[in-house]
């Protein structure tokens, strides 16, 4: 799940971004103060939470993160409110992670892009195409795993690249927007000791 507020331009409203609508039609229904949002197929791919600081207060602006408690009152008001199927998960693995990149070979319908397997957790691996010039197997990198919000507001989702499939981003530091992030192309490459699977904090 991708939480967002931005009451200075959008006003009290949380949008909740559950998956890809993969650019098929929507369509949304509202009971009361809150509207479900579904593709075409029928997929929930999010909700709008409309005058949110009645019952709930969120710091920050833009991608925020809801604390457990927080997420279980708008469970209840998701409840209240009669969607009664729809539950928030209280607890989510973290999306911008360390990876390590197992495998690196070139792709074969371009010059310049590379098909990986980069670990990202527990055994989990991801196939990631890569166009970084520095890309290489061994290396220690930031992944941004499908349903993940970039500081831009760029949602990660799997793709598909030169008809190879992609299920997440290796990272530059700049689109991490890390501070002094070189203007050269090319991903972020971690000290060896970084923990794969740790949360990776980017910048805003």
């Amino acid at each position: 799940m991708i939480y967002s507020y931005n009451p200075q331009h959008v006003g009290d409203t949380l949008i909740v971004i559950a998956a890809d609508d993969q650019g098929l039609e929507q369509t949304v229904e509202r009971k009361f103060n809150i509207a479900q949002i579904k593709n075409s197929e029928g997929t929930v791919v999010g909700y709008n939470f409309f005058h949110l600081s009645e019952y709930l207060t969120l710091t920050g602006s833009g991608q925020v993160h809801p604390t457990a408690p927080q997420i279980e009152v708008l469970n209840q008001q998701l409840q209240l409110s009669g969607f009664h199927e729809a539950v928030l998960p209280t607890e989510e693995a973290p999306k911008i992670v360390v990876g390590h990149v197992k495998t690196c070979v070139e792709h074969p319908d371009s010059d310049h892009l590379h098909i990986t397997e980069t670990e990202v957790d527990n055994g989990e691996v991801l196939q990631i195409v890569c166009g970084a010039p520095n890309i290489a197997a061994g290396q220690k990198v930031v992944v941004a795993k499908p349903g993940a919000m970039m500081p831009d507001g760029m949602l990660i989702w799997p793709g598909v690249l030169r008809g190879v499939a992609s299920y997440g981003m290796i990272c530059s530091a700049r689109e991490l927007h890390l501070p002094n992030a070189p203007e050269k192309k090319g991903i972020l490459v971690l000290p060896e000791e970084a923990v794969v699977g740790a949360a990776f904090t980017v910048g805003k």
